[in-house]
């Protein structure tokens, strides 16, 4: 079996469930030394035994991705043994959907904290290691939600709009370390997140992806380096798909009037 060093590598926040439970994963069987790491200890040992019964390679650790230093400690432990970091996987998020004026100053001031703060935090830790990683790659979840903004989601998808602003920038920025920067973007999908969730959006479209669904888009983005037009966005799944090409080709008086019709606002 190859040493942890001689792997490719990966470190994924976020990942003791859904998403990023199963891009730790997908990534162990191809091949990658996993740093999982989450808040939620008891995930991440059943991924541990998950990976290992496979054959696979996996370090997991808790990391609450609003404290930076949380993140440079993990990443010091993990590239101590792995020796490089190829991805980093920004993965971990939180939603709270509802009328703006419904849902908790708390629950507003989490998601920004976690899903913008968290990033943000992923970046300045992980940067030192990945501008030493030839052909590093940053992989970032962002959502469909930023390509309008959505009625009953607006402080989640400002979240996801921040996220998809901060890819765009060190896409062009990161280039001069051979950093590459990507986003993935996913509409709803079957996790505990949107569990009871109730949206004018999820009644229109429903929930049609899977976990595994955008985990192998989040592999295949990291394989898809070597293209020679750079793309920096993934839509996840056909509505997706057929959502951003239309905000790219129509007027944003339409594009507004299809996400009213599509949220039944």
């Amino acid at each position: 079996m190859p040493s942890a060093s001689s792997r490719p590598t990966v470190f994924i926040s976020g990942a003791a469930a859904g998403i990023g439970r199963a891009t730790a994963s997908t990534f162990a069987r191809h091949g990658y030394y996993v740093g999982a790491y989450d808040i939620e200890e008891s995930g991440l040992e059943s991924l541990r035994e998950e990976v290992l019964a496979q054959g696979g390679r996996i370090r997991t650790g808790t990391l609450d991705v609003t404290d930076l230093g949380e993140w440079r400690t993990r990443l010091a432990e993990f590239t101590a043994s792995a020796a490089r970091l190829d991805v980093l996987v920004n993965n971990a998020g939180v939603l709270s959907a509802g009328p703006f004026e419904d849902i908790a100053p708390e629950a507003h001031r989490r998601m920004l904290d976690v899903n913008v703060g968290g990033t943000i935090n992923g970046l300045l830790a992980a940067f030192p290691y990945l501008k030493e990683t030839a052909g590093a790659q940053v992989v970032n979840l962002a959502s469909a939600s930023a390509i309008y903004g959505q009625p009953e989601l607006a402080t989640y998808g400002a979240t996801k709009f921040a996220v998809r602003g901060l890819t765009e920038a060190l896409e062009l920025e990161w280039r001069a370390h051979d950093i590459r920067v990507v986003d993935i973007w996913p509409l709803f999908v079957r996790t505990g997140m949107i569990r009871g969730m109730a949206t004018g959006s999820t009644r229109s479209l429903g929930v049609r992806l899977s976990t595994q669904q955008v985990a192998d888009a989040i592999l295949a983005a990291t394989a898809d380096r070597g293209r020679r037009l750079p793309k920096v966005h993934y839509p996840v799944g056909l509505q997706a798909r057929v959502l951003t090409a239309a905000s790219q080709i129509t007027p944003a008086v339409l594009s507004r009037q299809l996400n009213k019709l599509l949220s039944r606002i």
